[in-house]
């Protein structure tokens, strides 16, 4: 028992000692800083072999649509604007202007293709699709039904094409319905008032704006970019500017570009940045304890709906799979809903946030919650995974199989917890 013991302190020291906070995860790979733009990265790893005897059958996933190009034209156009402008009255450095040159160019990849889905977007779906087959092969195998479903909002029904062709070309005899309605929007992308009045209360709003203001820093950046102080004092809404060409130096990464952004920023303040976004995702579709938790029960629809389809796929001979396609707005929320590892962490202090609640872990592009199921011959028992992004998550659910749960216990824990609200 002392040997036990002794070994289990030694592991939990090994754990503290190589676990990396967000900082030194953005500093290894500046992309993270991108929040929601981050491009989905390839999961690392292979599953975990289940309990003998029992095989995968049925597959059932939330995702999100890939990589894209930002959605409003003046996160493009403005912030050329005024960097145009500033040229015009001869006040950008030799670095303003080649960002000029930079917001230029993608500004001009961009027209009439705002919120699509980019090549990388398509190939990041194509991908998951290759690692459902190639892992669980049970689930696709012979004429399995594959029902796929995405929203009305064609960067989300693109990428659900992506995954059902890739899927269609490793098994030409699966059955595949593909359907983007507003029959099931409901569900898909739900937007509910209440939960709307309480991301933008009083509290929520003031806690945001205290918490930028703490963490914008934009005077070194607009000194490297124009000359003239005078003018970036009478002229320029630095921190604006700031957020802007770091929201387009985030998203480039969705593109199969050499053109940078990221190199005019520091990495603290790449770090800084990203630590306002977080905040904002936390505070805003998180389980901040400024909105009581509630916020994810935003999604209260979409996990009864999944737990509904289950219940009916569960009972049929047949593998199956239920296929979902939507945003980022109902992942998050979901996997806090769902308590999947740390999503559901609840701190007051706005500091600790980042120590525990990463979003670039939760909703990257092309981001997805799999449910997989399992079932063993002559058995009732039906086991569940649940991944996010492919990586297999703590359940709030007492298991003696874990990453395996039984089915029976993890409906029981969420419809509970969805009739208790």
């Amino acid at each position: 028992m002392r040997r036990f013991m002794l070994l289990t302190v030694i592991c939990c020291l090994a754990l503290n000692l190589f676990a990396q906070t967000a900082k030194e995860e953005i500093a290894a790979d500046i992309h993270r800083s991108a929040s929601n733009y981050y491009a989905y990265p390839t999961p690392v790893g292979t599953p975990t072999t289940p309990p003998k005897g029992y095989k995968p059958f049925y597959l059932s996933h939330y995702a999100r649509h890939g990589s894209r190009f930002l959605i409003n034209p003046n996160d493009y156009e403005k912030p050329l604007s005024i960097m145009r402008e500033a040229e015009q009255n001869g006040v950008l450095t030799p670095l303003g202007k080649q960002v000029l040159g930079v917001l230029d160019s993608i500004a001009g990849m961009a027209v009439q293709r705002y919120g699509e889905l980019t090549p990388l977007g398509a190939r990041q779906h194509k991908g998951i699709a290759e690692r459902m087959y190639k892992n669980y092969p049970e689930v696709f195998s012979g004429e399995a039904e594959i029902d796929a479903r995405s929203t009305v909002v064609i960067r989300c029904i693109l990428s659900m094409t992506s995954e059902c062709q890739k899927l269609q070309s490793l098994n030409p005899k699966l059955r595949i319905k593909n359907d983007a309605s507003y029959h099931d929007m409901y569900y898909m992308n739900n937007e509910d008032e209440k939960f709307n009045k309480m991301r933008t209360s009083d509290e929520v709003v003031a806690a945001k704006t205290q918490f930028q203001k703490e963490h914008l820093h934009p005077a070194r950046l607009m000194s490297t970019l124009f000359n003239n102080q005078d003018y970036i004092k009478w002229k320029i809404d630095g921190g604006e500017l700031m957020n802007a060409l770091f929201e387009l130096a985030s998203n480039m990464q969705s593109h199969d570009t050499d053109l940078d952004l990221y190199s005019i920023f520091t990495k603290d303040e790449c770090y800084d940045l990203w630590l306002i976004e977080n905040y904002a995702w936390y505070v805003s579709f998180g389980p901040s304890p400024l909105s009581k938790g509630k916020i994810p029960y935003m999604e209260t629809n979409l996990l009864k709906n999944i737990l509904d389809t289950a219940d009916t796929c569960l009972v049929k001979k047949q593998n199956s799979a239920t296929l979902r396609f939507g945003h980022e707005v109902c992942v998050m929320p979901l996997a806090c809903l769902l308590e999947l590892g740390d999503c559901a962490y609840q701190t007051n202090d706005a500091n600790k946030v980042a120590d525990v609640w990463r979003n670039y872990k939760i909703f990257p592009m092309a981001s997805n919650i799999q449910f997989v199921f399992f079932r063993k011959n002559g058995s009732d028992d039906i086991l569940v995974k649940i991944m996010l992004n492919e990586q297999e998550m703590k359940l709030p659910v007492d298991s003696d199989i874990a990453p395996f749960y039984h089915w029976k216990d993890v409906e029981t824990y969420y419809r509970n917890k969805l009739a208790a609200f």
